[in-house]
């Protein structure tokens, strides 16, 4: 396969990560919003595999069998599993509406590929490319924190962030050494037991996950 063929295919990956990040953006229901950061997870782990066979770094299979099970199967389930338990099955009104909110990560989209674009000059890789939309999809992570109510969205916005510091990381350097992500991956799976824990906690405290009753 071509050099030039597979630069295309990983910056139709990225273009893929870039809009679902704003299908997450746009969600209401906690279901959908749970398909697609799972769907995020895979076109990680596929565009990862994607450069460790243009870099022949074998290192970043495991990585992508890793980001594969963690975010695309294994993080989507236990989350899944909360939002069941707990009954949160929707995002009631967020702190902005939804066409808003586009518009804002519209903005943010644009920025990102002004400030990038003296690095992507710099750099001879062939994901160069992808290194405005990495950080285009950490802002809107960001935004979708700073965007919503209920903590299982925000929580669901910072594993998204994650997802795309990761992918920063392949688009940049060709990933990080094994074992910087094999303790990445394990702080990640820990932040979420963590997490699940205190959604437990406040809602047997606050009787809701809305950050705007625990304000109050």
């Amino acid at each position: 396969m071509s050099q030039t063929l597979l630069q295309q295919i990983i910056t139709m990956g990225a273009a893929l990560m870039l809009l679902i990040s704003f299908a997450l953006l746009s969600q209401k229901r906690m279901l959908s919003l749970l398909h697609w950061f799972a769907l995020q997870g895979v076109v990680l782990a596929a565009v990862t595999a994607l450069v460790a066979y243009t870099s022949d770094n074998t290192e970043l299979y495991v990585s992508a069998a890793i980001t594969l099970m963690l975010k695309g199967m294994l993080l989507p389930w236990v989350l899944w599993k909360i939002i069941r338990q707990m009954h949160v099955h929707r995002e009631v009104e967020p702190l902005v509406n939804i066409p808003i909110t586009m518009l804002i990560a519209a903005a943010l989209v644009v920025f990102s590929y002004q400030v990038t674009l003296p690095i992507e000059h710099l750099s001879h890789l062939i994901t160069r490319n992808t290194i405005a939309v990495a950080m285009a999809n950490v802002l809107l992570g960001m935004l979708m924190m700073i965007t919503r109510k209920k903590a299982i969205t925000q929580v669901i916005g910072f594993l998204a962030i994650e997802n795309s510091l990761f992918f920063a990381g392949v688009g940049a350097t060709y990933g990080m050494p094994l074992v910087a992500e094999l303790g990445v991956a394990f702080d990640v799976l820990i932040a979420s037991v963590v997490f699940g824990l205190f959604f437990y906690h406040i809602r047997d405290t606050f009787e809701s996950l809305d950050l705007n009753k625990m304000e109050k």
